[in-house]
């Protein structure tokens, strides 16, 4: 018997959307796409690990709700996140006679949706796209909040927009194929709500750990569907990061950043650098007398047991800092971290020492 659907909404006005989250939902794209608007064409975007295993599948749903669908296939991998990629889809695109009507349909984890994304923002003067992530990464993260963009050789994510999907379809059914190792990867963004919105969240995590390493269908469900909720959340009172209360979605990702930079992208998952960054924030945040050792404790226990690592690579600690000097939350010239004050709750802290960063390293 399947199990009944679940929506969260993203509250954001005009630009407001469902996320569809179920399993064995994925043919139905297509239903839930005439369900936001009447769509006649319709181009998907996917990388070639996806393109057979699931973006057949939403072509093929697309198609039975009289879509005329094209497909673009790139290479896997973060590399592919890059100004190269992005003008050959906009070719390709134009190719295709794609218009104002097109939506981009993004499959595939967070490089596809963050790259799709971004060609849907800037392509034409922006067209809609629907997001259908396929690792629970993008499933509980990069889908939702409307980030997109493409890296630098320098920097990740520097140049991109802010571009709300029209809806979002997650198949609880899909991480059945996702390699053991990605699969880990999208858990450390499910801690990170816990540790900086919901105490609660995170005790459930706790509780539920056998559950989420054996990738039950209804744990999985609970934990995307709260992920999703509490991300929509923050987003609907801060889209486009002027308020300051987005930042909270960056707990761990100065340290993150800094170690994908430096040892080239790819090597770390983002779901691994992540959870490293989160180690040397909690750290960072006890060292600083924000917190005592039972969060940090808690934190890396639970990140170990769902087999994440902790352990910095081997990165020279004055590099980090320079890297960390191009981060975002950077305010004259000055370092800002997002740091636990308790579980559940986190504050974006500036003025930290260098000196405390290196210790941290």
């Amino acid at each position: 018997m399947p199990l009944p659907l679940r929506t969260v909404h993203v509250a954001l006005g005009e630009r407001s959307y469902p996320i569809e989250i179920g399993t064995g939902n994925l043919p139905d794209a297509g239903r839930f796409l005439q369900t936001r608007r009447k769509v006649s064409h319709a181009v998907i975007i996917t990388d070639a690990n996806v393109e057979h295993r699931h973006a057949m599948t939403v072509a093929e749903g697309l198609s039975n709700a009289d879509v005329l669908v094209d497909l673009l296939v790139v290479d896997p991998g973060e590399a592919t996140k890059c100004a190269e990629v992005l003008e050959g889809l906009w070719n390709k695109l134009l190719d295709l006679g794609a218009d104002r009507r097109t939506v981009i349909t993004a499959v595939g984890g967070g490089v596809i949706g963050d790259l799709a994304g971004f060609v849907a923002a800037s392509y034409a003067r922006g067209l809609a796209f629907l997001q259908v992530p396929t690792t629970l990464l993008a499933q509980v993260d990069s889908s939702v909040g409307g980030k997109v963009g493409i890296n630098l050789s320098g920097a990740k994510n520097m140049v991109g927009a802010f571009w709300q999907p029209m809806g979002v379809v997650i198949d609880t059914a899909v991480l059945d194929t996702l390699p053991a190792r990605e699969y880990r990867s999208g858990l450390a963004e499910v801690v990170k709500y816990g540790v900086i919105l919901d105490a609660d969240f995170f005790a459930y995590l706790e509780q539920n750990i056998a559950g989420l390493n054996a990738r039950e269908p209804e744990v999985l469900r609970e934990i995307i569907a709260q992920s999703c909720r509490l991300k929509a959340q923050v987003v609907s009172k801060d889209e486009r990061e002027e308020t300051g209360l987005r930042a909270v979605l960056n707990y761990g990702h100065t340290f993150c950043h800094a170690f994908e930079t430096l040892t080239g992208y790819g090597k770390l998952l983002h779901g691994e650098a992540v959870s490293i960054g989160m180690d040397c924030a909690a750290r960072l945040a006890e060292r600083m007398g924000r917190i005592d050792g039972e969060l940090v404790d808690r934190q890396h226990k639970l990140l170990t047991a769902l087999g994440l690592p902790t352990a910095v690579p081997d990165v020279d600690s004055e590099e980090v800092l320079r890297v960390m000097q191009r981060d975002k939350k950077v305010e004259h010239g000055k370092l800002r971290f997002v740091l636990p004050s308790r579980l559940g709750h986190v504050e974006l802290v500036g003025n930290v020492h260098p000196d405390d960063v290196r210790a941290v390293l």
